[in-house]
């Protein structure tokens, strides 16, 4: 764990993420920490302003709003090494 106070690496700021379906490697209130403590920010729907949508096993409505609207989706494994997890 990195200290609260040292300088945190921000690579997700302005960044809008969607989580859907279920993740293997963690739950999705471990997901939206990490995601958080990099600067981004979590919604709980797909809109234009998402950035990026992570898709678990059995996404459902969410991944398809997302391919809709041109959204790139991001599969757990590839999550998984943006994060260095």
């Amino acid at each position: 764990e990195v200290p609260k106070n040292e300088t945190k690496n921000l690579k997700f700021k302005t960044k809008n993420f969607v989580l859907t379906g279920s993740l293997k490697s963690m739950s999705r209130e471990q997901a939206k920490e990490k995601i958080r403590s990099l600067g981004g920010e979590i919604s709980e729907s797909v809109s234009k302003n998402t950035s990026y949508v992570i898709a678990g096993n059995a996404s459902g409505s969410k991944l398809e709003k997302a391919k809709k609207l041109g959204v790139k989706i991001i599969a757990e494994k590839e999550f998984l090494k943006v994060i260095g997890g």
